[in-house]
C-alpha cells in the first residue's frame, strides 16, 4: 500500500518548491507514519535547494515537521497512533557518540539525514513510478504526511498549538541547546551572539533563561535587533555600521567571555572569535557550504580561546525539546514570536521571507491538528 500526498518538490538547483501529488510508502518496522501538521522554513532547506549541500534532486525537503502519529511499524514502541509528535534529525543510537549522549555528532550523520535516501539506498517517496530523494533528515516534512524512524520522533503533550511546534526539532533546540548544553555560561557571565535569525535569538532568550547578564546580540537586520532587544539583548550591535568587535570589547571591558557564530560567513566568524577575552568560548552554529575556509591568527587561540563545534545544540531531543516546551508556557522562551504561517501552497513566498529576512521562522502548515 502507499499514500498518494501533496509535496512540495525540489526538482533543480535553485528552483521553486513545486506543490504536487506524489507517493508515499508504508512505514517499515522500525518506522512511523506522520500526517504532517506544519514544518519550519530552516536555512538548510535553502541551502539544499541550492546544492551547498549536494543531496540528489528532485527532492522533498522539510526537517522541522509536527503532526500526529498515524501509524507505526510492528517494531515501533515508543508511540502510539494519535501522539502528538516533532520531527527531529536521525541517529543510528548504537556509535560511540549517539551512546554517550550525543546523537548530533552520530558516525551516520550524514548518511541519514542528508544522502536523500535510507541507508540502503531506498527512498519511501516517488512520482510516475520514479524515486524521489525523501528521507531528508529521515523526514521529508513539506508534505501532507512523512515517514520517520522511531529514534527522530518526539512526543509531546497535546494541549499545545503543534502548528508552531516543529522549529523545536531544529532550528530552535540548536539556539537554545548551544547556549543551554554546550556553552553552559554561569550565571552573570556576558555573551555575543552573531546572527539574530531563528538559531541566534533562539540562543538570546535561552542566555537569558540561564542568568547571563550581558547578552549581545549583533545583526545587519534593524528590525531583528529590535526583536533581539524585547526577547532578552542587553545590548544590540549593527555589523554593517560598527566595528562590532571593538563594540562589544567596550560593552564587556575588554570582551566577552562567550560567543555564537549563527551566519555561517566567515568573516562574521572570525569576528566571534577576535571579540573574545582570555579566556573565551566561541561557539560554531553556522552551517556554511562545504568547502568553505576561515582566517583566523593563531596567537588569538593560543592565548587561552576555544572553537567548540555545535550540532543540533548538543542536546538529546526527547529529552531536551519537552523542556524548551515547558519553558514557553512558562513565558520564559517566547519562541513563538519569531514564527509566521503560510499554507504550503504559498511556500515559494514563505522561502523569499525567510531568505530577505522579513520573517524569522516562516511555517508551512499541511493540515489541522484536529482534522
Amino acid at each position: 500500500m502507499s499514500y498518494n500526498i501533496r509535496a512540495a518538490v525540489v526538482k533543480e538547483k535553485s528552483g521553486p518548491f513545486v506543490v504536487e501529488m506524489v507517493d508515499l510508502a508504508e512505514p517499515r518496522d522500525d518506522e512511523v507514519l506522520v500526517r504532517i501538521v506544519a514544518t519550519g522554513v530552516c536555512h538548510t532547506d535553502i541551502g539544499v535547494r541550492d546544492q551547498s549541500y549536494p543531496v540528489p534532486l528532485p527532492a522533498v525537503l522539510g526537517h522541522e515537521g509536527a503532526g500526529i502519529v498515524e501509524k507505526i511499524g510492528r517494531n515501533v514502541t515508543k508511540v502510539a497512533p494519535g501522539d502528538h509528535v516533532i520531527v527531529t534529525y536521525d541517529f543510528c543510537g548504537h556509535c560511540e557518540n549517539c551512546m554517550q549522549g550525543q546523537p548530533g555528532f552520530c558516525v551516520e550523520f550524514y548518511g541519514r539525514n542528508l544522502s536523500g535516501a535510507r541507508l540502503d539506498g531506498s527512498s519511501p517517496l516517488s512520482a510516475n513510478g520514479n524515486s524521489l530523494s525523501g528521507c531528508f533528515f529521515c523526514q521529508s516534512s513539506f508534505a501532507d504526511k512523512a515517514i520517520a524512524s522511531e529514534r527522530n520522533v518526539v512526543k509531546i503533550r497535546k494541549d499545545v498549538p503543534l502548528e508552531i511546534m516543529g522549529p523545536l526539532g531544529c532550528g530552535i533546540q540548536t539556539g537554545a541547546g548551544a547556549v543551554i548544553n554546550s556553552l553552559a555560561p554561569r550565571a552573570g557571565s556576558s555573551i555575543a551572539i552573531f546572527g539574530a535569525g531563528a538559531v541566534g535569538l533562539s540562543a538570546v532568550m535561552a542566555a537569558r533563561i540561564v542568568g547571563c547578564t550581558t547578552i549581545i546580540a549583533v545583526d545587519l537586520n534593524e528590525g531583528r535587533l529590535k526583536l533581539a532587544r524585547e526577547l532578552g539583548a542587553t545590548h544590540v550591535i549593527n555589523g554593517g555600521l560598527v566595528d562590532a568587535v571593538r563594540e562589544i570589547q567596550a560593552i564587556t571591558d575588554g570582551g566577552a567571555q562567550y560567543s555564537l557564530e549563527c551566519t555561517s560567513v566567515p568573516r562574521v566568524f572570525r569576528q566571534a572569535v577576535d571579540c573574545l577575552r582570555i579566556p573565551g568560548t566561541c561557539g560554531l552554529i553556522g552551517a556554511a557550504a562545504l568547502g568553505v575556509e576561515v582566517n583566523l591568527e593563531m596567537s588569538k587561540i593560543l592565548f587561552g580561546r576555544t572553537i567548540k563545534g555545535i550540532m543540533q545544540g548538543d542536546c538529546v531531543a526527547d529529552v531536551f525539546v519537552p523542556k524548551l516546551i515547558e519553558f514557553w508556557r512558562a513565558g520564559l522562551f517566547p519562541f513563538d514570536k519569531l514564527t509566521k504561517l503560510y499554507d504550503i501552497s504559498a511556500i515559494n513566498e514563505a522561502v523569499h521571507a525567510a531568505e530577505s529576512g522579513d520573517v524569522v521562522k516562516p511555517i508551512i502548515t499541511t493540515a489541522q491538528a484536529a482534522a
